[in-house]
């Protein structure tokens, strides 16, 4: 794991409209981390996976990959640059089959993940490679559109509720396959509302509430954090 940033978000505002989400968000992710956005729904994590894709109406502030300034771009460069967004919702493409749906977003860089090594993380995607996306299972979803954005050779990998709604033999499937893939060398920015979850995979976690980062600490401290914890989040 790197010193360096590859990571950095300062003062960033976002806007949906006239609402006003984010007020000032600041926080880094290195490279080779798994790092965790925490809060209660509404406090503005979903907002920061979005406004670092580039998906919100309005954004000011600072947002670097590897130095490089990524606030005037457009998703699709954003993309390019090599940072890819698994939405809470997603996106499964109802009428392609798996390996369909795999082999749909474009290889932006050397580095992703083939096929078979796809398969291998994921054996139940290899059973269910000819069925249509509308068939598989909540989970099964979950993992194809988590192996979509493997094969892009993106370098930093944002996951909203990777887990949500998930069953606990699932959950413990991505878990598995986030710390894999950290193993690979992939960066990880995760959304959860799953702290339990969280601690089995992250290396350091930050918290949220209100548009802002309130809180950050190491995941080998979190037992003395618990107190807090439990305030933050209401659990």
């Amino acid at each position: 794991m790197s010193d360096a940033a590859m990571l950095e978000v300062r003062g960033l505002n976002a806007w949906y409209g006239e609402s006003h989400i984010l007020h000032g968000v600041d926080f880094d992710v290195r490279q080779g981390e798994v790092v965790t956005l925490l809060g209660r729904n509404g406090a503005g994590k979903t907002t920061t996976m979005k406004s670092i894709m580039g998906l919100v109406g309005r954004r000011a502030g600072s947002i670097k990959l590897n130095g490089a300034e990524m606030t005037g771009l457009r998703p699709d460069q954003i993309g390019r640059a090599g940072i890819a967004l698994c939405p809470e919702e997603r996106a499964i493409f109802a009428g392609l089959n798996v390996t369909e749906n795999l082999m749909l977003p474009p290889k932006i860089a050397e580095g992703g993940l083939d096929l078979p090594t796809i398969y291998t993380l994921f054996p139940n995607l290899k059973e269910r490679a000819n069925s249509q996306g509308t068939k598989l299972s909540g989970g099964e979803q979950q993992m194809l559109a988590i192996a979509r954005i493997l094969r892009t050779g993106a370098k930093l990998l944002l996951l909203d509720e990777p887990t949500e709604g998930l069953a606990p033999v699932i959950v413990q499937q991505i878990g598995r396959m986030i710390r894999e893939i950290k193993q690979r060398g992939f960066t990880v920015l995760l959304v959860e509302q799953n702290f339990r979850f969280a601690a089995t995979v992250a290396d350091r976690h930050y918290v949220m509430e209100h548009g802002k980062v309130i809180d950050q600490f190491r995941n080998d401290d979190l037992q003395n954090n618990m107190a807090k914890l439990h305030d933050y989040l209401g659990v």
